[in-house]
C-alpha cells in the first residue's frame, strides 16, 4: 500500500469509529490495528499493538499526571476557590467591570492550582456569575468571561497536559513546565482587555472599595494558596526535587490546606476524592497508551514524513506553514478534546517544525494554546459545555458572546507563534534549555 492509501485508512477509519460514538481511545486503537493488518501479520501486529501500550504509559515522567489530577480535584472539593476569588477582587476589582476582571483572575489562579479548564470554570464561574448578574452585568457576557478564561489553567503549571506534551515529544519536562507561565499570563490579560472595553462601553460597575483590615486578610487567606505555586516553582528550578516529585509534594501540601488550615475536607471526604482522581487518572493513561500504538503505526509506515513534505510542498516558507498548521489544529480542536489532539498531532507536526528550527517546547505551548482555543468552542468543548451548565445557557447562545474573546485569543496566539521568546523566555533564563 501507498503511504497515502495507508493515511486514508488510518485516519478514514479512526474518524469513522468517532462519527459512531466509539471511544477515543477504543478508535485509536481499532484504527491502528487495522491499518497494521494491511502492513503486518494480524497476530505479530496484535502484539507489537500490545508492547506499545504498555511502553507507551512505562515513563517515570508520566508519575506527575496522577498526582496533579489528584491536587486538582483536592482543589476542587477543598473550598479554596473563593479565597482566590477575594484575592482576586482585592487586586482588579476597582477596574472597570470588576467582578469580570475577578472572575478571569480567578480563573487563572484558581487553574494554575489546580489545572483543570473545567473545575475553574465551575468553581469560579458558579460563585461569580450569580454576583455579577446581582450588579447589572449582561449574564451572557459574564459567562463568555468564564469560559473564555477558564483554559488558562492548561497552560500555567501545574498542567498535565504539558507534561504529556513533554514526555511525547522527549522535550525537558522542567522546561516545558516552566514555559507556560507567559503564555498563560498573555491569555489572562487577552481576556482582561475584551473585558475592559465591553465594561467601559456598558458603564460596568467597579466593585466598592473595601476596609484595609478586609483587604488584609483576604490577602491572609489566599497565601497558604498561593505558596503552592512557589513551592513547586522554587523547589524544581533550585533543584530539590524533579517535575514528577513536585506533582507528589502538591498532593502533600493541597492535602494539609484541605484538612488542616481550611478545614473543607473530612478524612470521610477521601475515600470519593480518590475514586474521582484514579477514574480520571484511568482514562488519561488508557488514551496515552493507546495513542502509542498510533505513533508506533505512523512511524511505521512513514505517514508524519509524507504529511510533512505535502505541507512543505505548499510553501517553503515556515512562516506560512506555521499558518496553515494552527489553521489545522484550530479545526481540530472543535472536534476534539486537547488531550488525544495532542498524543495525535503532535507526532505528525513536530518533525515538520523541527526541519526548520522552531523549538520543540516553542511548538508545544503553540499547539496547547491553539487547542485550548477549540476547548471553548462548539461543539465539543469541555469548557464551553461545563461553562453553558453553569450559566444556563445552551452553546449556540454563547458563540455571538464569546467573538470578541477568539479574537483577543487569536492575536495572543499569533504572537506566541511567531514570537518564541514568549515561551522560551523563562526556561532559557534558569538555564533549561
Amino acid at each position: 500500500m501507498s503511504v497515502l492509501q495507508i493515511g486514508l485508512l488510518l485516519l478514514g477509519s479512526f474518524f469513522l469509529m468517532l462519527a459512531l460514538s466509539v471511544p477515543v481511545s477504543i478508535s485509536l486503537i481499532i484504527s491502528s490495528i487495522v491499518t497494521v493488518m494491511a502492513n503486518l501479520p494480524l497476530d505479530l501486529g496484535t502484539f507489537v499493538a500490545c508492547q506499545k501500550m504498555v511502553s507507551g504509559v512505562d515513563s517515570f515522567s508520566l508519575l506527575a499526571v496522577p498526582f496533579f489530577i489528584l491536587t486538582g480535584v483536592l482543589m476542587n472539593n477543598g473550598g479554596i476557590a473563593q479565597k482566590l476569588i477575594n484575592l482576586a477582587n482585592v487586586v482588579v476589582g476597582r477596574i472597570p467591570g470588576g467582578l469580570a476582571h475577578t472572575n478571569i483572575v480567578g480563573n487563572t489562579m484558581f487553574g494554575a492550582l489546580s489545572g483543570s479548564a473545567v473545575a475553574a470554570s465551575i468553581a469560579v464561574g458558579g460563585v461569580m456569575l450569580p454576583m455579577e448578574e446581582k450588579a447589572g452585568y449582561d449574564k451572557k457576557f459574564a459567562a463568555a468571561a468564564n469560559i473564555a478564561s477558564a483554559p488558562t489553567g492548561l497552560i500555567i503549571p501545574p498542567s498535565g497536559i504539558l507534561i504529556i506534551y513533554a514526555v511525547l515529544s522527549g522535550s525537558s519536562v522542567v522546561g516545558m513546565i516552566m514555559s507556560g507561565y507567559i503564555p498563560g499570563i498573555l491569555w489572562c490579560l487577552a481576556c482582561m482587555v475584551v473585558a475592559y472595553v465591553i465594561a467601559k462601553k456598558n458603564k460596568y460597575p467597579t466593585t466598592e472599595r473595601l476596609p484595609a483590615k478586609v483587604v488584609f486578610k483576604y490577602f491572609v487567606d489566599a497565601i497558604p494558596s498561593i505558596l503552592l505555586i512557589v513551592i513547586i516553582i522554587g523547589g524544581i528550578s533550585s533543584g530539590i526535587f524533579t517535575a514528577t516529585e513536585s506533582a507528589a509534594v502538591a498532593v502533600a501540601y493541597t492535602l494539609f490546606l484541605a484538612m488542616v488550615v481550611y478545614k473543607s475536607i473530612k478524612p470521610s471526604d477521601l475515600p470519593g476524592i480518590l475514586r474521582d482522581a484514579c477514574e480520571t487518572t484511568a482514562v488519561i493513561m488508557f488514551l496515552i497508551a493507546a495513542s502509542a500504538v498510533m505513533s508506533f503505526v505512523m512511524s511505521f509506515t512513514g505517514l508524519p514524513d509524507a504529511i510533512g513534505n505535502a505541507l512543505l510542498s505548499v510553501s517553503d516558507n515556515k512562516y506560512i506553514i506555521l499558518l496553515l498548521i494552527n489553521l489545522l489544529l484550530l479545526v481540530a480542536g472543535m472536534f476534539m478534546d486537547i488531550t488525544p489532539a495532542v498524543l495525535i498531532f503532535a507526532p505528525i507536526f513536530l518533525p515538520v517544525v523541527t526541519s526548520f528550527g522552531m523549538d520543540p517546547i516553542h511548538f508545544g505551548i503553540m499547539m496547547v494554546m491553539n487547542l485550548g482555543v477549540g476547548n471553548m468552542t462548539p461543539p465539543v468543548g469541555s469548557s464551553l459545555f461545563s461553562g453553558c451548565q453553569v450559566s444556563g445557557f445552551d452553546m449556540d447562545e454563547m458563540v455571538k458572546p464569546l467573538l470578541p474573546f477568539y479574537a483577543a485569543l487569536l492575536i495572543a496566539l499569533m504572537m506566541i507563534v511567531y514570537i518564541p521568546q514568549i515561551s522560551l523566555f523563562i526556561p532559557q533564563l534558569l538555564g533549561l534549555m
